[in-house]
């Protein structure tokens, strides 16, 4: 299974879960080396239920939170809005919907826009990462098809216009021109234009910039947070602590050989490191088994031993102050069957133990409220449920772990594609945005 990982710049993050969408401006600064440095706003938008459909090689359930950028493209610009992606190769916009407001980017009004034909290097060559394979249409056009896991699809053709990202131009951009739309009946959709790859694949944005690094930080509060595409030499953000990209160089049928992926050794709840063999977490002869940090995914995702092993212990520290809910039916998201009721009325959760996951150098630790997750709508009596914000990867037929965007919050994340690893470090992200005068 190949996992162009879902959902994704230099950018800022306004991570608001329940909030009203909210504007920023672009800003380019200029770093120590002097090279250009850009921040973008990038903002959380609540999605209802069944409001964007999964790749069909992605986790197949809806996100509850996206993460989204606004910026402009073609000739005059046009302002679009992109679900931003780590895990996602191609960047794409839909260009035509038969959605009443689906925002739309029209190529006609752009004098910059060129359709990619399929007889060109970038349709034969720089397409071989595509989980399906671009053809060629009646039209001799570079045709792509992404297809979900409700059954819908989007398709269109590959094209090339101006991407404007903090004031500067990136002419001949890759992306994909799509002409038809997601099948759900949300209103959700009609706040995104489509979304932005930034993968390690040749066409995705950051590898068409030519980035060598790029970081982000998402608040976990009604704070901006921010992502900065470019080299940041910003000493209050350090101690980094970096673990290494992992590389397989042959082609296996369940690796993602463009995925961020790193090794994952070890999970610590409070400070006990969990009895799991470390084989558990080391991707076997067929690839599954990888580590990917996507900013992407919503929640994260472990295979069934390290899962097991991590509900059990979870399960056991909470006894004592939180209240399981007793429904074998009930789990959430298809991947979660850890859940607990907590009264309505409840100002916040009781003390929790931490999660840290413990990677080659490095480790990121889960605290408090982000550990449970409030499931919209459901109550029982006069109760509501919260549920373990870690998933059962293989309820989900998925052969590997996820580390999404949730555990991410309040963690300064630098992608150093030079270097071929990722550092982490806590920071406070609401007063990290401040410093480049970002505001709530």
């Amino acid at each position: 299974m190949k996992f162009p990982l879902f959902f994704r710049l230099l950018i800022s993050f306004l991570f608001l879960l329940y909030k009203p969408l909210k504007c920023f401006s672009f800003t380019t600064f200029n770093t120590q080396n002097n090279s250009t440095m850009l921040i973008l706003a990038l903002k959380t938008q609540e999605m209802s239920s069944g409001s964007f459909p999964r790749a069909a090689n992605k986790l197949p359930f809806t996100h509850n939170v996206t993460l989204t950028v606004s910026l402009s493209v073609g000739t005059p610009p046009q302002n679009v809005t992109m679900v931003l992606d780590t895990g996602s190769e191609l960047s794409w916009l839909h260009c035509n919907s038969t959605r009443i407001n689906q925002p739309l980017f029209n190529p006609i009004r752009s004098v910059s826009y060129r359709p990619v034909s399929c007889s060109s290097p970038t349709c034969t060559t720089r397409t071989q990462d595509f989980s399906i394979p671009a053809s060629c249409d009646s039209k001799n056009l570079c045709h792509a098809v992404l297809s979900y896991a409700d059954a819908s699809s989007s398709e269109g053709n590959l094209a090339l216009d101006t991407f404007n990202i903090g004031g500067s131009n990136f002419s001949d951009t890759i992306f994909g021109c799509m002409d038809s739309g997601f099948s759900s009946n949300s209103d959700e959709d009609s706040k995104t234009t489509g979304l932005m790859g930034m993968n390690r694949g040749a066409l995705s944005f950051v590898s068409q910039m030519g980035f060598k690094k790029f970081s982000y930080c998402i608040s976990g509060s009604d704070f901006n947070g921010v992502l900065l595409l470019g080299e940041s030499n910003f000493t209050w953000v350090l101690p980094l602590n970096y673990t290494p990209l992992v590389e397989i160089s042959l082609p296996l049928p369940y690796f993602d050989r463009v995925a961020y992926t790193v090794q994952l050794e070890g999970i610590k709840v409070s400070d006990k490191l969990l009895s799991i063999p470390k084989s558990v977490f080391v991707p076997d002869h067929t690839g599954a088994g990888q580590t990917m940090v996507d900013s992407g995914t919503q929640f994260t995702f472990l295979l069934g031993p390290a899962y097991t092993a991590l509900r059990n212990e979870f399960l056991n520290q909470t006894k004592a102050t939180l209240k399981v809910l007793e429904d074998q039916d009930f789990v959430f998201q298809g991947a979660m069957d850890l859940c607990y009721r907590v009264p309505v009325n409840a100002t916040k959760l009781p003390a929790l133990p931490s999660v840290s996951l413990v990677f080659r150098g490095a480790e990121i630790t889960v605290l408090g409220e982000r550990l449970l997750y409030r499931v919209p709508g459901e109550i029982r009596g006069n109760d509501s449920i919260h549920c373990f914000t870690f998933g059962n990867s293989e309820l989900l037929a998925l052969e590997a772990y996820i580390i999404g965007h949730h555990h991410q919050q309040n963690v300064w994340v630098e992608y150093d594609l030079e270097k071929s690893r990722i550092g982490f470090a806590q920071v406070r992200c609401d007063v990290a945005s401040q410093r480049f005068g970002l505001y709530g």
